[in-house]
This record gives C-alpha cells, sequence and structure tokens, in this order.
C-alpha cells in the first residue's frame, strides 16, 4: 500500500530536523571545552561563564562576567553591579555582594536586584535569602520604628538634608511616607529587620547573597511559550554549527574530537539526508507560503469591506506608488516609534505632509480601520487631519498635515531645549488639548475615546497650535454610553488610566482619558517624566505626589523668571491637574468641566483631595457614576482655601 502523499511535508521536516541537529551535541561541547578555565581573581571561570575579555565562542553571552583592574569578578546587572566571590557549578549557584558596599565606610548598598522571571534574568535569589529591603531616602526624619536607620556615619551637612532608612519588604504600601523615595531593593537574608541595628544588618550585608542559575538545557523547554520559536531557533543555531563545521574544521581540525575519517563520512552522510529531504523542505515552504497568503488576503478584505460601508469617509486614498512620490522613497524621516515610521512629504500641489508608515507587525486591520474610522470624520482646530491614506496588503499609510514643530515631548522633555517656550504657550497648548479631547467626547455624532493621550501624540503646527493624534487605539461609543466594555487594556505606561488595569477602581468610560490628560498636563508642568521607570530611583512615589504636596504645604516651586501673571496660569494647571489625576473615576471630572477650569479665575476652583493613592487601598465599592448630573466635581468651582506661592 502506498504511503499517503500528505506525509511527505512532514517527512522533510523530520529529516532537516536529523540533518541539522544530529552533530549539534558534540561540535558544540567540543567548542566551548577548548576555552578551559579562566582565573579573575580566585574565581574560576568556566562554562556556562565567561569574560568580557575572552572570544565570542567561549561560554554563553547570558552569563557573562567582567574582570576589573583589580582583579575582581564583577556581575553587572541592569540596577547595579556585585562582586563573585565563589561560583559552584554542582550547586549552579554563585555568591555575590553589593560592589557598591564598602567595609568600614559610610557607604550604602546602592545595587538592586529585581526579582524577575528566570528567563529574562537568568539569576534569582537562592533560599533562604529571598526576600529583599528597601533603601529608602527621605527628605525629613522618620520616627517610627518601621524606619531602620540606614546611614554609618551620621553626616547632616547636606542641603537639603537626606535621611537613609532600611524598610522590610512587607511593608504596606499606606506605611510608605510620601516624603520618601526607594534607592534600591537590596536583597537580604532575614525575615525582619525592625529589631535589628544598624550594624548587624551591615554585618549580613557584607556576607553577601546566593544567586541560582538555570541550566541551558531547561532554556528551550521553559522559557519559550512558542513552540514553533524553539524549533526555529535551534535550526538556526544548528545550521550555523553545520556551516561551521565544514568551513572551521580544515582549519582548525585540533579542537574537534574524533579522526579525520569520522567527520568525512558525517558530512557525506549528512549531504545525502539533505537530497533526499530537498522536496519535503520545498512543500513545505509552500504550504507556509499559502497560508500567510491567506491571512493577508483575509486582512485586505477586511479593510475593502470596510471602505465599500462607509461612504462618510472624506480623505483620499492613495496607491503605495504615489506614496513613495511623495516621500521620494522614504528619504525624510520625521521619526519612529514602537510600530510605525513617520516621513516628510510632498503633495502635487506644493503641501508639506506626514506620512506615517505601519511597520507590518502592526498592519493587521484593525487599528488602520480604527485610525481612519475615527479621524476621517473629524474636523477640528486641535486634532490633525488626514488628508489621505494607502492600504494594498501589508503597506497600510496615513497622510497627515505636516506639523513644523513636531511632538509636544520634544519640547518638554528635550535635556537642551532649543525651543523654549513660554507660560502662556504652554498654558495655550494645553488648553488646546483639552478643546480637542472635549471635542472628541461631546462634538461628534459619536463618542470617541482616544485611549492614548501623552505629549508623543500632541503634534504642533508653524504657530504651536496642538492636534491631538494617533487614533490607532481609539473606539467609538454611542455618547448615550457612560460606561463601556474594552476586551483588553489599552494605553502607555505612565499615562493609562487605573481603571484600565484595575477592574475594582470603578468602570471604563471617557473619564480615562481625562486621567492622561492630566498626566500629560503634570509633565508640562514639570517639564518632565511624572514616572521615570527604575532610571534614578525605584519608587512607586512619583512627581504628581511630590509635586501635590509642595502645594498643600504652600512650598515654592521655584519658577524662575516668571511673572505674577503666569504663576496664576501654573497654578491653575497644576489644580487642575490634581482633579484629573484622582484614582477614582468618579472623582474625575468631564472634559468640559476641565476646559471650565482653565477658562475660569483661579480663585474659584476649589483644591482637590490627595491625587496619589496606591491601587491596593482603592474600596470595591467605587465606580464611574452612571448619572453624569450627580458628578461630584460638579462643586469643584468655588473657594479655594489653599494658597500657591511661586517664586
Amino acid at each position: 500500500m502506498p504511503k499517503p502523499k500528505a506525509q511527505l511535508p512532514w517527512f522533510g521536516l523530520m529529516a532537516a530536523l536529523a540533518l541539522f541537529l544530529l552533530p549539534e551535541a558534540c561540535i558544540a561541547r567540543s567548542r566551548n571545552k577548548d576555552c578551559g578555565v579562566t582565573l579573575c581573581g580566585d574565581v574560576n571561570i568556566s562554562f556556562p561563564f565567561r569574560l568580557t575579555s575572552q572570544p565570542r565562542k567561549c561560554g554563553d553571552h547570558r552569563y557573562e562576567l567582567e574582570c576589573d583592574n583589580n582583579n575582581r569578578t564583577t556581575l553587572v546587572m541592569k540596577h547595579g553591579r556585585f562582586y563573585v566571590q565563589n561560583i559552584s557549578y554542582g550547586n549552579h549557584t554563585i555568591q555575590v555582594v553589593d560592589a557598591s558596599l564598602g567595609k568600614n565606610d559610610c557607604s550604602l548598598p546602592r545595587s538592586s536586584f529585581i526579582f524577575g522571571h528566570p528567563c529574562k534574568l537568568p539569576y534569582w535569589v537562592s533560599y533562604p535569602t529571598s526576600s529583599n529591603m528597601y533603601l529608602v531616602n527621605c527628605t525629613t526624619q522618620m520616627k517610627s520604628s518601621l524606619y531602620v536607620d540606614a546611614s554609618r556615619c551620621h553626616n547632616r551637612s547636606s542641603h537639603p538634608p537626606t535621611y537613609f532608612y532600611f524598610l522590610d519588604q512587607g511593608t504596606r504600601p499606606v506605611d510608605f511616607s510620601q516624603f520618601c523615595t526607594v534607592d534600591a531593593q537590596v536583597p537580604v537574608g532575614l525575615e525582619n529587620i525592625s529589631n535589628m541595628s544598624t550594624l548587624d544588618i551591615y554585618k549580613n550585608l557584607l556576607l553577601g547573597f546566593e544567586l541560582s542559575w538555570m541550566d541551558l538545557d531547561d532554556f528551550p523547554l521553559h522559557c519559550t511559550e512558542d513552540k514553533l520559536q524553539v524549533i526555529l531557533d535551534s535550526l538556526r543555531s544548528a545550521l550555523e554549527t553545520y556551516v561551521d563545521s565544514f568551513v572551521d574544521f580544515p582549519f582548525n581540525r585540533e579542537y574537534y574530537y574524533g579522526s579525520t575519517g569520522t567527520y568525512i563520512s558525517l558530512g557525506v552522510t549528512r549531504g545525502v539526508i539533505l537530497l533526499r529531504a530537498l522536496p519535503g523542505i520545498c512543500c513545505l515552504i509552500v504550504v507556509v507560503t499559502y497560508k500567510w497568503r491567506r491571512r493577508h488576503l483575509s486582512v485586505d478584505d477586511m479593510i475593502e469591506e470596510f471602505f465599500q460601508s462607509q461612504n462618510d469617509i472624506i480623505p483620499i486614498r492613495y496607491s503605495y506608488r504615489e506614496i513613495k512620490r511623495m516621500t521620494k522613497s522614504f528619504r525624510d524621516k520625521l521619526g519612529e516609534g514602537g510600530y510605525s515610521s513617520v516621513y516628510k512629504g510632498k503633495l502635487c500641489s506644493g503641501h508639506f505632509v506626514a506620512i506615517k508608515l505601519l511597520g507590518k507587525s502592526k498592519a493587521n486591520g484593525q487599528d488602520f480601520i480604527n485610525e481612519v474610522a475615527t479621524i476621517g470624520r473629524i474636523h477640528h482646530a486641535n486634532v490633525a487631519r488626514l488628508i489621505g491614506f494607502c492600504a494594498e496588503g501589508s503597506k497600510q499609510a496615513f497622510v497627515y498635515d505636516f506639523m513644523s514643530n513636531g511632538s509636544l515631548d520634544k519640547i518638554i522633555f528635550a535635556e537642551e531645549n532649543k525651543t523654549i517656550l513660554s507660560w502662556q504657550q504652554m498654558f495655550d497648548i494645553a488648553l488646546g488639548v483639552a478643546r480637542g479631547i472635549e471635542y472628541l467626547h461631546q462634538g461628534c455624532d459619536m463618542q470617541i475615546l482616544h485611549f492614548d493621550i501623552k505629549p508623543h501624540n500632541v503634534l504642533l503646527d508653524e504657530n504651536f497650535i496642538p492636534k491631538v493624534s494617533d487614533f490607532g487605539l481609539a473606539k467609538l461609543y454611542s455618547v448615550d454610553d457612560n460606561i463601556v466594555s474594552l476586551t483588553a487594556a489599552r494605553g502607555t505606561i505612565g499615562y493609562i488610566a487605573p481603571e484600565l488595569v484595575y477592574k475594582n477602581i470603578g468602570g471604563i468610560s471617557y473619564k480615562a482619558d481625562v486621567y492622561s490628560f492630566g498626566m500629560l498636563l503634570m509633565e508640562m508642568v514639570g517639564r518632565r517624566k511624572n514616572l521615570n521607570v527604575l532610571a534614578e530611583h525605584l519608587s512607586q512615589i512619583y512627581f504628581p505626589s511630590w509635586i501635590y504636596g509642595r502645594l498643600h504645604q504652600g512650598q515654592d516651586f521655584e519658577l524662575r523668571e516668571v511673572t505674577d501673571f503666569e504663576k496664576i496660569l501654573v497654578k491653575k494647571m497644576i489644580i487642575t491637574t490634581c482633579w484629573c489625576i484622582q484614582v477614582t473615576p468618579n472623582d474625575r471630572p468631564s472634559m468640559n468641566k476641565v476646559l471650565q477650569m482653565l477658562e475660569t479665575d483661579v480663585e474659584l476652583i476649589q483644591m482637590p483631595p490627595k491625587s496619589f493613592q496606591l491601587p491596593f487601598e482603592i474600596s470595591t465599592g467605587d465606580h464611574v457614576d452612571d448619572n453624569p448630573s450627580e458628578d461630584p466635581t460638579s462643586s469643584l468651582l468655588s473657594s479655594n482655601e489653599i494658597s500657591l506661592n511661586i517664586v
């Protein structure tokens, strides 16, 4: 009975796997062993570890170590440096100590070890040192017994004075003071440090802690969710070894075990198998190509069906050839995001445009439809105008008006600003963005929720008039929907509303855009990011909490060379921000009320409650009010009892 032909592609795949993977183990083992053992100080370095000074073929790059000028083995991680005291290859453990910590000096444990998935971080803290403690930096002395003094040298000459304390990892968020920031998360083999002296804690820290590492053979099994990716990675690695065995063997045969005759026999055998497997491999390529083309054709059909059903979409449809001609083959690149690139182009009329070309990973059809469906029907001075679009298979692009001053983030985040805007200009930009969002919420026949308001998505024209842009995450809802449904959270970390992540906070509504606008407004005031994750501090105490504390206590913001009128504008922006970033959506105003606050007398704006509140402290009873007439922010325009001193 003849074999079914359907088995041919799978036979080809199995033969290819056998062909490539057969020599992998013996050749890879000999290639790694030839590096031998290397010494750095008293520490033996051998596979899988390697030193940065060794050839690339030695060891594994995930276990790279440094040997510094003092002959000390150093493990360099994302959040700190650690000296290696010992490596136990039998137990798969490595003993390390914080490199920033001295024995008889005033140093502090500045290096952090953040617990994570061992597949992303190939080390994890061994038992019993499986807990961290926090090193916190406070601007005032702490009286609570939870705060253990971390300073071995009591020198308070710094201005302003700083105080360092240790806190247990189990410290509740409510016990974190708003006057403290977290400098480091320090591994420690102690369950509780509250009753220990500073000296005893440092004795424990100087002993170091033990890390375990994963065996390389376990990485493909445990660390790749996509089984196809495992096969592809194995094939790629095996192919490199296969080619290397033919190219490298004649010149470095002394590093390979076995006789030349054995090696040649293996090569001939593999060549024969390759010839027999070629038909199966070709069939496999045909099947994969067919499925890929079907998927993209279905995306094309979905987009075409959408355009045929939307008779009110005004933007012009361009061909990909026309897009290339406008951009002169994508010569002038303006910027690049996570899923798209933006190029400068020119229409036949001489009008300059910005062309946003979606990457292939983003060209799934749905986000493209979202953007055309929303922005295609919008006409507002503070919303980016979509001139046209291109949809040809995986080639998808948008044609917008060119904004000569770029995006807002380049102005407020740049270290060396070429363009310094006055507070009046910043206030006008904030007011324009608020008007654009308010139009999206209430000015159209459908309620448009943007879900990605941030400085990068606010464009500025030649007169610094702001335009809300990038509607890839936007959703259309009925104007009567006070609470909407989403299948998954959407937005950018640092701007995403809490209710999109924590479902017990409240329902999802237009208040999500209000929160994002508040975070944007706060960054405009501070001209810095609200939450610079793990860059300088590992703290959950972020900029909005700090600025609210100063506002509440009537402290100065030290703004230089500002007029009395500009002080009023800044104060108005800050108070409005504090209303917008309330954690529970029910406590936030609508964009219509936000506009009223920005346009009214600052003395009539009531000070909101403290905006900084951690998610686990939120009551599960809070929700977005289904009745907009009962908005608790309706009385926020009243007398303000708190004064702000800006010098």
